[in-house]
């Protein structure tokens, strides 16, 4: 499942800029999540030209990287292009995983110090944009980008420190399950997601979902109204993050490299 390897930020351009419908402001306004995660959402689905922001939280492995990819898995199902800037340990089996399209996914782990061209570059062409922030990022660079994504009508979903996203989405607990008394094998983890943001993201959100530690992700309301999470083996109107093989014939995901 080898993708293609291209080396810096002009070469990538020829590549993503034909990625997108050509008109993407005249085309669809907000594009699809799981259901799960529409709580989050004022739009209940990632709206072009806004930035989402996952902040990436204190606590090592919070499920924050899962989060912000299990926001590409519906838009990329439903035929939207997507990348992955810096973000070295994914790989086609973890994005199946989680339920996004790998024909339709473009990588770029390593993008390098040119890393504001090559996130500038996949907005262009690119309707969603999961770009790990390096911490060297200026709130000057990151405000440019913001207005790129509104410009071009891509989705810009920062992960890591973000001033001034339109929504910022944050795990504030996390619980891995599967695991017995000194033995045993992870299989889901459990999450509280906590949403705020500006205009019609003032209101504060909260919702506990399963992420897909074991390939599913479900939500259902509890008995004191709120959400929690339910089990993956049990029954529910809540929808389904699942993993989608690739067929035989078909390409891997694209692999990016940005200049060293």
């Amino acid at each position: 499942m080898a993708g293609r390897m291209v080396v810096g930020s002009a070469a990538l351009a020829g590549l993503v800029r034909p990625a997108s419908a050509p008109d993407p402001i005249g085309g669809q306004r907000v594009l699809p999540v799981a259901p799960e995660l529409t709580g989050l959402l004022p739009n209940r689905g990632l709206r072009r030209g806004s930035t989402i922001s996952v902040a990436a939280g204190q606590l090592r492995h919070s499920g924050a990287t899962s989060l912000a990819l299990a926001l590409l898995a519906e838009a990329s199902r439903a035929g939207s292009w997507c990348a992955v800037v810096g973000v070295p340990t994914l790989g086609a089996v973890a994005a199946a995983e989680l339920g996004i399209a790998l024909d339709r996914l473009a990588l770029v782990p390593h993008p390098g110090p040119e890393w504001a061209t090559v996130v500038a570059t996949l907005i262009d062409g690119v309707d969603v944009v999961v770009a790990a922030v390096p911490a060297t990022v200026s709130a000057s660079v990151a405000s440019r980008l913001a207005a790129r994504a509104r410009q071009r009508g891509s989705v810009l979903v920062p992960y890591g420190r973000w001033d001034g996203a339109d929504l910022t989405l944050q795990v504030t607990r996390g619980v891995w399950q599967g695991v017995g008394v000194g033995r045993g094998r992870l299989r889901r983890r459990e999450v509280t997601v906590a949403a705020r943001g500006r205009g019609a993201a003032t209101r504060p959100r909260e919702v506990t979902i399963w992420l897909p530690g074991a390939g599913s992700t479900r939500v259902v309301p509890d008995s004191t109204g709120g959400t929690r999470a339910a089990s993956p083996t049990g029954r529910s109107g809540a929808g389904r993050l699942r993993a989608v093989p690739p067929a035989t014939d078909a390409p891997g995901p694209l692999t990016l490299a940005g200049s060293a």
